[in-house]
């Protein structure tokens, strides 16, 4: 008795079937430049994501912010230039003082003895004054306090011009510009 056993295959089929090699590389290249693209993708738009709540925040600082100073400047009775960038304010007998920090980039509201950060990380800021004509209030030169008098007489409107910036690692820095409208101290005494 024979104990071989024969396999008879069918002429039209072949004995292996597997990709070729070029195919293979070809699957792998599509695969590859899929998955970047994908990648690329999920990374702008993590990106993007956190440039938006950046900036939402910038946005929401600084209204905030501005809304404390409207509220006060229109409520004044007086107001009072310490410096180019501060000012002090008398709403209902009490004093209440704005000022910017160029060195830490804060806008501040101090009163009671108590000092609230407004609103931060300001690039540029400027306060600007002006006279119940509408004329600017010259705020370049208070280095006296008469000239700070004088000038504390004629202000009639102030008004913010500020840039701030969020930053983080991963993604480009949200800026922010900001330009008041003219508040009134409808409190105050001025004579034209």
């Amino acid at each position: 008795m024979d104990s071989t056993i024969s396999i008879t295959l069918s002429p039209g089929l072949k004995t292996r079937r597997a990709f070729t090699l070029v195919e293979v590389m070809i699957g792998a290249s599509l695969g590859t430049i899929i998955l970047a693209g994908i990648l690329s993708m999920f990374l702008f738009i993590g990106r993007s994501t956190a440039n938006m709540a950046n900036y939402a925040e910038l946005e929401s600082d600084a209204r905030s912010g501005l809304e404390y100073f409207a509220q006060d400047t229109r409520q004044a009775s007086d107001m009072t230039w310490n410096s180019a960038n501060s000012i002090s304010l008398t709403v209902n007998g009490a004093t209440i003082r704005y000022a910017y920090n160029s060195g830490t980039g804060e806008f501040s509201r101090t009163t009671g003895g108590t000092t609230t950060v407004i609103i931060d990380g300001i690039n540029t800021f400027t306060l600007s004054g002006f006279m119940i004509t509408g004329a600017s209030v010259n705020t370049s030169d208070l280095s006296t306090l008469a000239k700070r008098n004088t000038a504390s007489g004629v202000t009639k409107q102030l008004q913010i011009y500020l840039k701030a910036a969020r930053n983080s690692s991963t993604v480009t820095t949200a800026t922010n510009t900001v330009l008041s409208a003219r508040y009134i101290l409808r409190n105050k005494r001025v004579t034209a």
